[in-house]
């Protein structure tokens, strides 16, 4: 045989031989990266889901101490109900057992949902999302309604409300009584002064078994506004604060005062009673009200702004000062309405500037909205 035939064959023998061995070992190493892998994963997915499942698994085991403490609250309240009068004997144990079924079947349900939920994580990546509905959340809705919801935990409402809090605002005209003077003869335009207020208010219901009487108290932002008429403005001279013509034609001159207050309301007027399974409430929306009170703070600035034109440049300045306006404002206030919609009217008892010759009155008489 040709000697080298022989070689050629060996060559390939041997290369033959240490493809299969490589290829075999690289078959291993493949097998091996991917059970690694593999139990990387299982071991990721075990970690990963560890802590959801010990939460739901503690959550198990309060289930049934939180329901039993809310029936033990409604068998409370219907107790109370039982000592008004309000119910009898009979009535009371028929509704006893109603809330007692209500909160074994509650029982029963959040048990199930809850190792349902452990089930799916057992069996799932940490990927997966569960809703959860013992989380707190806050959401903004927009559409035909928009505000900002609360969803907590469920826990009962209260029973009987006797505070609730809401914003207001109210805008319309402002002016003076100046004394010896009438309204007529007023040196500020009735339509270019107005004011505005904003504030938070809490209302509180006075008696035990009736919303015919109710305190309103709060927080609010005053400001009232002078357009000033016939060229004239405001002059600081020393304890005297006094209206002169201005030296140039002025397109705008008015006065503002800005003053945190407290306002304090009696209201009076009737409210749908209305009684639900767990609670009772008092609904004043569409019901007539009168409110009768004042308010009392502090002045936080007082600002006069002129426009005009000099040498046919337009000017505008503005002057801060106190212009001998007092520190502490006061006075009355009322409104009257039906539902959040009222008329609303304010007098200040203390003048407009301190230790004048003849002494001003703010007034203002405007809406207000409740929301």
């Amino acid at each position: 045989m040709d000697p080298s035939g022989v070689l050629t064959k060996l060559f390939i023998n041997q290369t033959s031989n240490i493809m299969n061995t490589i290829t075999k070992i690289v078959v291993l190493a493949s097998l091996c990266l991917i059970m690694g892998q593999t139990q990387a994963q299982d071991s990721t997915k075990l970690k990963s889901n560890h802590f959801r499942i010990e939460r739901l698994q503690q959550q198990r085991k309060t289930v049934s101490e939180e329901e039993k403490a809310l029936l033990k609250v409604e068998v409370e309240r219907i107790n109370d109900r039982l000592e008004k009068g309000e119910i009898t004997h009979a009535q009371a144990e028929t509704l006893k057992l109603e809330k007692a079924k209500k909160r074994a079947l509650n029982i029963e349900n959040r048990m199930a949902i809850l190792d349902n939920e452990i089930a799916l994580l057992e069996r799932n990546d940490a990927s997966y999302k569960l809703g959860d509905d013992n989380k707190n959340e806050i959401s903004l809705e927009l559409g035909s309604v928009t505000g900002v919801s609360f969803k907590t935990k469920n826990k009962l409402p209260e029973y009987d409300v006797r505070t609730k809090s809401y914003w207001f605002f109210g805008i319309g005209f402002n002016n003076t009584l100046i004394d010896g003077q009438s309204l007529d003869d007023s040196p500020y335009k009735i339509g270019g002064s107005g004011f505005v207020e904003v504030g938070k208010n809490w209302t509180t219901r006075l008696l035990k078994n009736s919303n015919f009487v109710r305190v309103n108290y709060g927080l609010s932002l005053q400001w009232n506004k002078l357009s000033i008429k016939d060229n004239m403005y405001f002059v600081d001279n020393g304890d005297q604060t006094n209206l002169e013509k201005f030296p140039l034609a002025l397109k705008k001159s008015k006065f503002r005062t800005t003053s945190l207050v407290v306002p304090l309301h009696f209201e009076f007027g009737p409210s749908k009673f209305e009684r639900y399974d767990d609670r009772i409430r008092y609904n004043t929306r569409d019901q007539f009200k009168i409110g009768l009170g004042g308010f009392a703070g502090v002045n936080l600035s007082t600002q006069q702004k002129l426009k005009y034109k000099e040498d046919g440049v337009r000017q505008k300045d503005k002057f801060k000062d106190d212009y001998n306006t007092p520190n502490f404002v006061f006075g009355l206030s009322g409104y009257v309405g039906v539902g959040d919609f009222s008329v609303y009217a304010k007098y200040n008892l203390n003048p407009l500037f301190k230790d004048q010759a003849i002494e001003q009155h703010n007034m203002s008489l405007g809406l207000r909205w409740d929301f």
